[in-house]
């Protein structure tokens, strides 16, 4: 059959088979913005979602939605690293004093040390758990303060909060918030508020959402840089998660500016936190 006779018997003109034909021998043109969100995605180690992969993206002076960021990942099959596991660090069953919720999720101080938040965290290592206790500063968005230890006494998280009066040197009036474990209701940790006079504020009881930087904070570090370690110690856990605070880019990136309202054109020039003594 030729294709004047097969276009008649179709119903198609001969012009149009002609276009359909050389259609599909021309390969589809390349979408410069599908191969700047996969090269961005592998540089950022594959830990970063839509909404994150937008804001870079916005930053990089391509105007792009977040609707379409999503659909560009589900047709180029991109999903982020995702390693949930789960260790219980709060233990709020005591009869220990509890603060009220004087921060009551209000994330956007004014200035630097007007509010920090607290928490800790569990590492994986082959030599058991690691546990990291943190302060952040909610107006930078950085870390002041950190300690780390293979147990979660008390000390742990005082020790934390020491490095960062030593570094921070906040003026009286500041508010210390944090979950309602048993470290953070201790009389040590109490005793380090009063003698410092920092207002103590405690998250309400089963509610992660007081506390909600703090936690995403530990979620982007573990995805961007613990959950793609395998620490074979305590000791080579430390050295890396210190290496990440102080010399890389990891931690700086682990909030990103939209989704609690940091400010980066206000964020802070962090010191190291090493050799600290006061």
């Amino acid at each position: 059959m030729s294709v004047q006779q097969g276009c008649r018997v179709l119903g198609v003109s001969r012009s149009g088979y002609y276009a359909a034909r050389l259609r599909t021998r021309t390969p589809k043109p390349v979408c410069a913005t599908r191969v700047r969100l996969k090269a961005l995605f592998e540089t950022l180690g594959r830990t970063y979602g839509s909404r994150r992969l937008k804001n870079e993206l916005n930053q990089q002076g391509i105007k792009i939605g977040h609707y379409k960021v999503r659909s560009l990942m589900r047709e180029c099959q991109l999903k982020p690293v995702w390693k949930p596991k789960f260790v219980n660090t709060t233990d709020s069953n005591h009869d220990l004093p509890v603060y009220e919720n004087i921060l009551n999720r209000h994330f956007k101080p004014q200035a630097a040390n007007q509010a920090w938040v607290a928490d800790m965290t569990y590492i994986r290592t082959g030599s058991g758990w690691l546990y990291l206790a943190a302060v952040l500063d909610l107006y930078s968005r950085k870390i002041v303060g950190w300690s780390m230890a293979p147990n979660m006494p008390a000390s742990l998280v005082c020790t934390a909060l020491h490095i960062a009066i030593c570094q921070r040197q906040p003026a009286a009036g500041l508010v210390m918030h944090s979950d309602r474990g048993s470290q953070y209701a201790s009389h040590e940790y109490r005793d380090l508020l009063d003698k410092h006079g920092l207002v103590g504020s405690m998250s309400r009881k089963g509610n992660c959402w007081d506390n909600s930087v703090m936690e995403r904070f530990f979620l982007n570090l573990k995805m961007e840089r613990v959950w793609r370690r395998d620490y074979a110690n305590h000791d080579e856990a430390i050295r890396d998660v210190t290496d990440c605070g102080d010399n890389c880019s990891d931690i700086d990136r682990a909030i990103p500016s939209k989704c609690f309202g940091a400010r980066r054109g206000r964020r802070e020039r962090r010191k190291p936190l090493r050799n600290i003594s006061c």
